[in-house]
């Protein structure tokens, strides 16, 4: 019989004091001391980069002083509208856009504007290579445009030392060495993965070691 885990591996909320800076503390900085109607804000870099955590976290800012925020991407369904309350318009993975959602994209960046709501978009590319239409793309290079690095491994190692940490787990150096020799090194998936494997150890009542871990990959690998 397994042990069923309590549910206290849940994620922390995607909030700036819950992001490692690294050498993104500028881009951080910005997206803290953003007040009113302030030029637009693109964020680039790829997969892990941090990008939809600090859009989250700033939606979160915003709605923590009591105002509204909206939130699109390149999968949320048509049609896009602003509403009357929102201080906030977020537009995420803008590299995946199709035409409809350009379409859509654009004409939300017109109606924030003349309304002087603020809009904060990220991708994985910056604004001139994004395979989008001409002025959807010129606005979003218009304003502030922050390309996010990817942490050194010194960086991700205290991430999830801090994570494994506010969980109250020990996360060895062999299993630390394993993670970051065998795995992708982004943050997203870094922090599935520990999530996947607290439950694990959790449900087994069993310390995390790398054998631990690969039994858990080799139940995945058969599910």
């Amino acid at each position: 019989m397994q042990q069923i885990p309590l549910a206290i591996g849940t994620p922390p909320l995607p909030t700036f004091e819950t992001f490692l800076e690294g050498p993104n503390a500028q881009a951080v900085q910005h997206l803290r001391d953003l007040r009113g109607a302030a030029p637009p804000v693109y964020l680039w870099g790829p997969a892990g980069s941090g990008k939809t955590h600090l859009l989250r976290a700033l939606a979160h800012a915003v709605q923590a002083r009591g105002e509204r925020a909206g939130w699109f991407d390149a999968a949320e369904p048509l049609p896009w509208t602003l509403a009357p309350d929102w201080t906030l318009v977020v537009i995420d993975r803008c590299e995946a856009l199709c035409a409809q959602a350009q379409h859509a994209a654009f004409a939300l960046f017109v109606e924030a504007a003349s309304q002087g709501v603020q809009l904060a978009a990220a991708g994985r590319l910056p604004p001139v290579d994004l395979p989008l239409r001409d002025d959807l793309r010129t606005r979003l290079g218009w304003g502030h445009v922050f390309a996010l690095q990817p942490l050194a491994e010194a960086q991700t190692r205290a991430a999830l030392r801090r994570e494994a940490d506010r969980r109250g787990i020990f996360l060895s150096d062999e299993v630390m060495d394993h993670l970051l020799r065998r795995f992708a090194r982004d943050m997203d998936s870094l922090m599935r993965l520990l999530d996947r494997l607290d439950h694990y150890s959790l449900a087994r009542s069993r310390a995390i070691t790398v054998p631990l871990l690969r039994s858990m990959l080799a139940e995945e690998a058969k599910a």
